[in-house]
């Protein structure tokens, strides 16, 4: 299992706060790793420090050069690496992943919902930067920590959109087979499962999530399993036993996706976090 990156300057490194649930800080900087499709559980919120980025999100790709703003909502299936043409140096990223009901409460307002993942805000992108750096360097001061949060979702608000509710408004089309994945990451899926799960027959199921998600269903799949994984290993599990839990072969398979989606091994992610078990005397 690799517990590296293929070169020295590509680094990542998380951090959660211990006295605020919801939130986990973020920072990297890669020059040679390409991020998998994956997706987080949460807000991902940040800015360009160095570089351009180029990322698929929502069936097309983009460019994130630095100065500019990364918004990305919840469960948005995104790719992620350096573009070494448009930039010689590493793409340098902040982010800050809230979840939901955190973000509800700092803002005051119902869901966020960002329909462009990079904006091109300049003055914004230094202030957000400067309070993502004050979250870093904050340490126990837990009431410096929530002031720069809160500080950040102000900064963030004229970006947002707060959807309007209405009694007529219809649920997405595939959010059940999505839900049907989410209670079954630990067993092996069929795409006529799925296609049941949909009312469609199997071929049209498969063009018609892949039109709608701008991923396979496999991809979907993998996404929400190593989210899963992502949130078991936060909260102090043993790899092995996350592997078993969210449908992967072995505890080696789950260093090689987790690697590949989220720039570190388990384990590795569990020590920076504080999680990490102890092994047995």
């Amino acid at each position: 299992m690799p517990q590296h990156f293929e070169h020295p300057e590509d680094r990542t490194e998380y951090r959660r706060p211990a006295h605020r649930a919801g939130v986990e800080l973020y920072r990297a900087s890669i020059l040679r790793h390409q991020f998998e499709p994956h997706s987080h559980e949460a807000y991902g919120l940040g800015v360009i420090t160095a570089g351009v980025g180029r990322f698929r999100w929502r069936g097309g790709d983009h460019l994130a050069p630095r100065a500019t703003l990364m918004l990305m909502n919840p469960d948005d299936l995104h790719t992620g690496r350096a573009d070494c043409w448009l930039s010689d140096g590493a793409w340098g990223y902040r982010m800050v992943y809230l979840e939901p009901a955190l973000l509800q409460a700092l803002s005051g307002e119902p869901a966020w919902l960002f329909e462009a993942a990079v904006a091109g805000d300049a003055a914004s992108s230094a202030e957000v930067a400067g309070l993502i750096a004050a979250l870093w360097t904050s340490g126990s001061d837990a009431l410096a920590f929530d002031s720069a949060l809160l500080g950040l979702v102000d900064a963030l608000r004229r970006h947002a959109r707060v959807p309007v509710p209405t009694q007529s408004a219809a649920q997405p089309r595939f959010a059940p087979v999505l839900d049907f994945m989410r209670a079954h990451l630990g067993e092996t899926l069929t795409l006529e499962q799925l296609a049941g799960v949909a009312g469609l027959s199997p071929f049209h199921f498969l063009r018609s999530f892949k039109a709608q998600q701008h991923a396979t269903p496999q991809q979907q799949l993998m996404a929400l399993r190593l989210a899963e994984a992502k949130r078991r290993l936060a909260a102090g599990e043993a790899p092995a036993e996350v592997a078993v839990a969210v449908g992967l072969s072995d505890q080696a398979h789950l260093g090689r996706t987790f690697l590949r989606r989220y720039g570190l091994p388990p384990g590795r992610y569990q020590q920076q976090l504080g999680t990490r078990r102890s092994p047995p005397r």
